[in-house]
């Protein structure tokens, strides 16, 4: 025992303590199942397919089932969505998981057919299909077909390279998303009668906690239930506040100071923006950890994005793909393989040369335009490609650029009024000294 954490064994002690708390009704069922929506408005996060005039609710109103094959990550409904799709018919449900179950299952289910039991048909519901190989995948293509078998299937890979192709098209495919943590306070708040009277213990809550135990929660609302029962265990008394100290003893660490409408994450975005335009290195991974560790890694990726171009910008140009790509890899895996692809970009930024050419151009034409210093555009530039153009002789004396020496001749473009103005100024870093150099070269 030696070496264990202090914070394990003081949770197993309580653990113990509390093991009359699971003596009722569903012994030891965990609390996420025991309070499982009954109603599609319940459901938690996917408003974007659950809500008046959205087809599951429509499914649901007209009791017309067909095939769906529901993906998404774990712990954002696809379960329960579809445990409440089944209970709307009068088909005989069945529910398997991919996991443990082969051919044999699915014969059995097949089996009931046409018997009294399923005089209606049936609906099937396979759990993680991911995990079912392309044979046995295909036992289920024929009875799907005929309709008796109404198969409701879901999965946390894309089923795009996972689920049998020919089943695949004839499915209705539903993604579900991750649950933002306002989406899990709220289901919290709304839950909150029913999770007292199955444990028995009268809660409340300082909503910035839950919403940090939200976001360790990434997304996975059986999660967050899963840390409101600790909570409970944790404590001995018939009144639970979650508040602080009881969310560390949760997540078992220090819980970090990340409050998104604070001033505290503002600091920290802003020390990390400026560490990297400072190339700093060490200073940026160490402001880059304190926001990984907050669990929220979108602001993280729009941040490096924008440094990408307002803080590299012309001196290293293709910055803003390397780190496109990093970002779109981080948001793919997820924490916490994500930390190592967002600690990529943000010292590749923080190494290269910078240049700040572009948002000083475009924020100097802004002011400018606010002020209503724009200018009529010159005659020869503007749009002669309509009936009447040359009647008023729009386009005319225009140079088409392509058609001489280095696919440059020397003509005007900004308007009278702004003709001698300059907006671009090179900062003689990186890539940016060629591009310069070569647009002087041109126009001598």
């Amino acid at each position: 025992m030696k070496g264990r954490p202090k914070t394990s064994l003081c949770f197993v002690k309580h653990w113990i303590k509390s093991f009359k708390y699971f003596e009722k009704g569903d012994y030891m069922e965990p609390l996420a199942v025991r309070i499982r929506p009954e109603k599609l408005e319940d459901i938690v996060g996917q408003k974007h397919i659950i809500g008046k005039g959205k087809l599951i609710d429509s499914i649901m109103e007209k009791k017309q089932l067909m095939n769906m094959i529901f993906y998404g990550p774990p712990g954002t409904g696809k379960t329960t969505v579809a445990n409440l799709l089944a209970k709307s018919t009068n088909r005989k449900f069945y529910k398997i998981n991919a996991t443990n179950a082969g051919v044999g299952d699915l014969k059995n289910v097949i089996g009931e057919l046409d018997t009294l039991l399923a005089i209606n048909g049936v609906v099937l519901y396979v759990d993680e299909i991911q995990h079912f190989n392309r044979k046995q995948q295909q036992v289920l293509l024929e009875h799907t077909e005929n309709g008796k078998i109404i198969l409701i299937a879901s999965t946390t890979e894309n089923p795009f390279q996972y689920v049998y192709k020919a089943l695949l098209s004839r499915s209705m495919l539903f993604e579900f998303r991750k649950i933002n943590p306002g989406d899990m306070l709220e289901g919290i708040k709304a839950s909150k009668m029913r999770i007292e009277a199955e444990t028995g213990k009268e809660i409340s809550f300082e909503e910035n906690s839950i919403l940090k135990m939200a976001l360790h929660a990434n997304g996975d609302y059986r999660k967050m239930l899963n840390y409101i029962e600790i909570g409970l265990l944790l404590e001995n008394g018939n009144e639970v506040v979650f508040k602080e100290d009881l969310v560390e003893r949760i997540l078992q660490k220090k819980i970090f100071n990340y409050d998104r409408t604070g001033d505290e994450y503002y600091d920290i975005i802003s020390a990390f923006q400026k560490s990297i335009r400072g190339s700093d290195p060490d200073a940026s991974v160490h402001y880059l950890a304190r926001l990984i560790e907050a669990g929220d890694i979108k602001p993280i990726c729009r941040r490096l994005l924008v440094i990408a171009a307002e803080d590299i910008g012309l001196a290293y140009p293709n910055a803003i793909n390397i780190v496109k790509s990093c970002v779109d890899s981080a948001l793919f895996l997820g924490l916490p393989e994500a930390r190592i692809v967002l600690s990529e970009a943000a010292l590749l930024l923080a190494l290269m040369p910078k240049s700040n050419s572009a948002i000083i151009a475009v924020d100097s034409a802004l002011q400018d335009i606010g002020k209503g210093e724009i200018g009529q555009i010159p005659n020869h530039l503007r749009d002669s490609h309509f009936t009447g153009a040359k009647r008023l002789e729009r386009g005319k004396g225009y140079e088409y650029p392509h058609s001489y020496e280095n696919h440059y001749v020397k003509q005007q473009y900004m308007p009278d009024k702004l003709k001698d103005k300059k907006y671009y100024k090179s900062s003689q870093t990186g890539q940016e000294t060629k591009f310069s150099e070569y647009n002087k070269k041109l126009k001598k």
